[in-house]
């Protein structure tokens, strides 16, 4: 084994588009394997004051953590579902895992339906939960994927149908008849940005803009959209569309953080696209099996990937 719980080392396979990419990621870096053997993760974040990586593990509904000292540790379970009997659906457990402006876990959990923060110290997890919201209307969400916190305390998230059992539109159990892009507010009314989204999934905010970006997960419309905060039921606009370029790579827009120099890392076909803040297509970063989602670290100096069944890290300039 490697030093500080590092499996082992993999090349770098990177696709650069632009020569800004190279001050963001050297074409000579290694893939650190952190983790491998589990089925599919999702969720990573980075919290700074435990030096730990936490991230969801959706179909045993766990939230696990790895740390430089001991590796990977279960950090919480139930995390996504907290029923007594057996959960009617295959993807359980919390999906997207974000820290409030005070430094609570809050998590998106597929089989309780509904955005949640855990009552305890991050030092001390336990399986007990605040519901924040879990119904628009009076009816239940679908499922929340992903989300993200502004300034303001806005909780921005997004709620498509992958946590039900049957994972599409016309499931029995689907109260809502879309998928949305949500904002509920610290005062806690629940908004909707927008209806017209097919499959929304990941989900960040531009600092200087405050336009929310939007990861759609349909192989139809496999888009990235722009949002803005101040309006509801709005038409999203494209961001980037990379219909042209696809060569039937795996994977689909899903999990994305936007960095403190407004660079975006979203996960989507063929592994890791980067952008910046204009859309402009700087490279990617190319996998074998699907990427879910990403997670930088505070110093940024590290990206860290679910990669599947693996957790992954890159280091950055």
């Amino acid at each position: 084994m490697y030093a500080q719980n590092i499996l082992r080392s993999e090349p770098l396979k990177i696709e650069i588009h632009d020569a800004e990419l190279r001050k963001i990621v050297d074409s000579d870096a290694k893939v650190e394997v952190l983790v491998e053997g589990l089925r599919w993760t999702e969720g990573p974040l980075w919290v700074e004051r435990e030096k730990m990586l936490l991230f969801s593990e959706i179909p045993s509904n766990t939230v696990y953590k790895w740390t430089y000292a001991k590796g990977l540790e279960i950090y919480l379970r139930p995390s996504g579902y907290t029923g007594t009997v057996q959960s009617p659906t295959r993807e359980p457990g919390s999906n997207g895992l974000i820290l409030d402006n005070k430094g609570n876990l809050v998590l998106c959990q597929h089989g309780d339906r509904c955005m949640a923060k855990m009552e305890a110290a991050l030092n001390t997890p336990k399986s007990q939960f605040v519901t924040l919201v879990d119904r628009y209307n009076k009816l239940r969400l679908n499922s929340p994927n992903d989300a993200v916190y502004d300034k303001k305390g806005n909780l921005y998230f997004t709620d498509p149908p992958y946590g039900l059992p049957t994972q599409g539109d016309s499931d029995p159990s689907k109260e809502i008849d879309f998928n949305g892009v949500f904002v509920l507010t610290p005062k806690g009314k629940l908004n909707v940005l927008s209806k017209e989204l097919t499959r929304p999934n990941g989900i960040a905010v531009f600092s200087s803009t405050k336009k929310v970006l939007v990861a759609n997960s349909d192989p139809k419309a496999p888009i990235w959209y722009l949002l803005d905060p101040n309006k509801l039921n709005q038409k999203p606009q494209i961001f980037y569309n990379p219909t042209n370029e696809l060569k039937g790579e795996g994977g689909l827009p899903d999990g994305l953080k936007i960095s403190k120099k407004e660079f975006v890392f979203a996960s989507g076909p063929g592994g890791v696209w980067i952008f910046d803040h204009k859309a402009k297509l700087l490279g990617r970063i190319r996998f074998n099996s699907p990427v879910s989602n990403v997670a930088l670290s505070d110093d940024e100096n590290f990206l860290y990937l679910t990669n599947t069944g693996r957790i992954v890290r890159i280091p950055l300039n």
